[in-house]
């Protein structure tokens, strides 16, 4: 298993065979607005993709979280061939068709692709009333013979959905979006660094990929934050934490 952190939430994973690509935004820097309501005006993405970006490789699925901006944008919209498979979650499939693509499955629960087995979790977007107006969100947890088991956690704050993920089925890695990102008022909507803390020490023997962080604008916790919190609590070496474009072999994870 290979995977590469191409921005933000986007991921290429080579996986038993398959070409897969995760919450992809592909769009140029600084060309869509700041999102509302945050405490800094600078335009998304804050950066552009990495020059290891290979756009002409094409994906033999894409595998969606959820439809926010920073997971699933025009950019990608118009890149992807509209006969590229999309698994996402339930609810999500009729605006995914509606954008021209017409291999849509929604995973209500488990799926197969090409021998890989997906199966679904929730997760929790925030709190309170932030986390019911951010909507359903999802992490997929994919297994294959003579390969890790990966989970995908997709944009979460620590939740019992994630507990359940981890303890039923013990993950190889553990993908989280990291970020802390947070409007003015209220909790983080994505996992901040006590939350990774909270993966690291609830599930020992998960290796960690931390991404989502340095891309959009209401995302506070930085690459540095992180590192310099997990050598604070001595979690340093149970956590990778990818620059864009980097790949990570993780095989023998």
């Amino acid at each position: 298993m290979k995977l590469q952190l191409i921005r933000n939430a986007t991921l290429r994973l080579q996986y038993a065979g398959a070409e897969l690509l995760l919450d992809p935004m592909l769009s140029e820097a600084g060309s869509s607005p700041p999102i509302i309501n945050t405490a800094n005006n600078r335009r998304n993405p804050l950066v552009p993709l990495p020059a290891a970006y290979e756009s002409e490789v094409l994906p033999d699925a894409v595998i969606i979280t959820h439809l926010h901006n920073d997971h699933w944008d025009e950019a990608a919209r118009q890149a992807i061939p509209h006969e590229t498979a999309i698994l996402c979650q339930p609810g999500d499939e009729t605006a995914i068709a509606e954008a021209g693509f017409s291999h849509v499955t929604p995973i209500q629960e488990t799926a197969s692709f090409r021998g890989i087995s997906i199966r679904r979790f929730g997760g929790q977007h925030g709190t309170g009333d932030i986390g019911k107006m951010m909507g359903q969100v999802s992490g997929f947890l994919l297994t294959a013979e003579g390969e890790p088991s990966i989970y995908i956690a997709g944009d979460t704050i620590w939740c019992s959905e994630v507990e359940e993920a981890l303890d039923g089925y013990h993950p190889d890695v553990t993908v989280v979006n990291a970020g802390g990102a947070r409007f003015i008022e209220g909790d983080p909507i994505t996992m901040d660094t006590a939350d990774i803390a909270n993966v690291c020490r609830h599930a020992p023997y998960t290796k960690v990929v931390a991404v989502h962080m340095d891309a959009i604008n209401h995302c506070y916790t930085t690459r540095a934050d992180l590192r310099k919190y997990l050598e604070a609590e001595g979690l340093q070496q149970q956590v990778l934490i990818p620059e864009d474009g980097e790949w990570l072999d993780l095989s023998a994870e």
